[in-house]
């Protein structure tokens, strides 16, 4: 079967790194499979907007959360949970399989970093950038819409933003552009202020 055999192709691809390479180079070989998949399947806007979702359940939710980060789980387990939610909100099989098989490499610790690469290859395979704007107060559409357009005008190209809320940075906002960040909230200010004072 074709998943079966590109799922061959990132195992040869963990095996033919060097030791000396980190986990989040291996990590990105995950991300670049999915995406080869997706496109070779043709279900590359289905699973692109499947993952948009997933990733934004992983950042809501603390119980799941805590479901990828805890050591003890057992794989077993991981995967009937992933399959359970797979099924609740209807994710593409492709998907379905690829979470399943990240978990039986023992992999599901990094499944956000793997979901967020593969969001950033398929932005990159269009001539975007990735966006993340993070604040801690709520936004409309048309702020939304406001502040992608400033990013395309500043930075000269397409920019896909995605937009988070979260009201514990108590004001400002975190915006990452590509690799750039920017932090202006007060949480980050008040962490600023506590780690001088420890430092002091």
């Amino acid at each position: 079967m074709l998943i079966k055999r590109n799922f061959k192709i990132i195992i040869i691809k963990e095996h033919t790194l060097s030791e000396k390479k980190t986990s989040l180079t291996t990590n990105n070989s995950y991300s670049q499979a999915l995406f080869e998949l997706a496109k070779e399947n043709n279900s590359l806007v289905e699973i692109e907007d499947q993952v948009v979702s997933l990733v934004k359940l992983i950042s809501k939710s603390s119980e799941f959360k805590e479901i990828i980060k805890n050591p003890i789980n057992k794989i077993k387990d991981l995967q009937n949970a992933i399959k359970l939610i797979s099924d609740k909100f209807k994710f593409n099989e492709l998907l379905k399989k690829f979470l399943v098989f990240v978990i039986s490499k023992r992999r599901f610790f990094y499944i956000e970093k793997i979901l967020k690469d593969f969001l950033s290859i398929c932005s990159n395979s269009r001539g975007e950038i990735q966006a993340e704007i993070t604040v801690a107060k709520e936004m409309n559409e048309q702020e939304i819409i406001k502040v992608k357009n400033e990013l395309n005008s500043n930075f000269g190209s397409n920019i896909k933003l995605n937009y988070k809320y979260d009201p514990s940075l108590i004001g400002g906002l975190v915006l990452k552009v590509g690799s750039t960040m920017v932090d202006t909230s007060i949480k980050n200010k008040l962490q600023q202020i506590e780690k001088k004072m420890i430092e002091a």
